[in-house]
């Protein structure tokens, strides 16, 4: 009888292993744990694992765009926060990857981000061009800001002295008076959390593109979007033009197709949670943002979800072997 419940103990045991060893885990890449990104990946994250059966996801704090594209190269992340336009960059081996793509697949875009110009008011600077020699950051290091913030001043001639950190540091950094401001992205038409926090106590104020500037980005850099921003950004926020980009989640190629479309069919088919934490994905049709903004090849799995609504797939966005 020992015998039978020893066996019937140890069928018991690998059973259990097996299903543990059964449970695919997931690790995302997201960016600063200041960012109000990062709680919508956390909310992402609670959909899989509610949602998806057979999955275990977990979040990571990164650098951001760039640093998830380097992570999921490395097959250090599964997905990850992507932005459109670096996005297409690093799979066409352009700009910064030129000579070293990097292979990744999309699976839905969540919001467009404005890229928000935040100066100190007593730092007298009005203008784009006024930046110049001033102490700026141009982004969190590592994060998509950062490198498309270098390209669009450099396309305009404008030359700041660049001050490198983390979100973090560099708030603190503004509202002490060791930098003068910062671009960060905004969420919808709003100002980032990051931002509204500096303006508590130090007052500030976000820089417009002239029309000339606007034109030459629209010419020189396809890219990226232009985007007029209307009045109440910000508590006394005038209406602003800037450069904008949509976020997206890329996956790693090697993702299962099963697993992505029942991601994709999760967070599309779950919008509640996203915008509790993300208020900009609000009232959003995402699916139809994904088709409209995406800028690399959709995973098998998205796209094979997007059909199922009846959707139609650009052919630059329809998936390759």
């Amino acid at each position: 009888m020992k015998t039978l419940f020893a066996a019937m103990a140890a069928s018991a045991t690998l059973f259990s292993a097996a299903t543990v060893q059964a449970q695919e885990r997931l690790l995302i890449g997201s960016t600063s744990s200041s960012s109000s990104h990062y709680g919508y990946f956390v909310a992402v994250n609670q959909i899989i694992n509610s949602q998806v059966e057979g999955v275990s996801a977990s979040v990571a704090e990164t650098g951001a765009t760039v640093d998830n594209l380097r992570r999921l190269s490395r097959n250090q992340v599964d997905m990850g926060l992507v932005t459109t336009n670096t996005g297409y960059h690093a799979y066409a081996g352009q700009q910064d990857f030129e000579g070293r793509p990097v292979d990744s697949r999309l699976l839905w875009v969540y919001t467009v981000a404005p890229q928000n110009v935040v100066i100190r008011e007593d730092a007298d600077v009005s203008s784009l061009e006024g930046l110049d020699g001033v102490r700026f950051n141009p982004g969190i290091t590592g994060s998509a800001t950062e490198s498309t913030t270098e390209a669009v001043f450099e396309t305009l001639g404008i030359a700041p002295d660049y001050v490198r950190g983390s979100t973090t540091d560099v708030v603190d950094s503004i509202k002490d008076g060791r930098i003068m401001g910062y671009v960060k992205s905004g969420v919808g038409n709003k100002l980032d959390g990051s931002t509204m926090d500096i303006a508590t106590f130090t007052p500030v104020e976000v820089l417009s593109l002239s029309d000339e500037q606007a034109e030459t980005l629209r010419a020189e850099m396809p890219d990226l979007a232009v985007v007029d921003i209307p009045e109440g950004a910000g508590e006394g926020v005038p209406a602003y033009t800037t450069w904008a980009f949509g976020v997206a989640v890329h996956a790693h190629p090697d993702l299962d197709e099963e697993t992505a479309y029942q991601i994709v069919k999760a967070v599309m088919e779950n919008p509640e949670p996203q915008a509790n934490a993300f208020s900009a994905v609000r009232d959003e049709d995402l699916a139809q943002m994904t088709l409209d903004v995406g800028t690399v090849p959709l995973h098998a799995g998205a796209a094979r979800y997007f059909e199922e609504q009846g959707l139609e797939i650009p052919d630059a966005l329809r998936p390759v072997e």
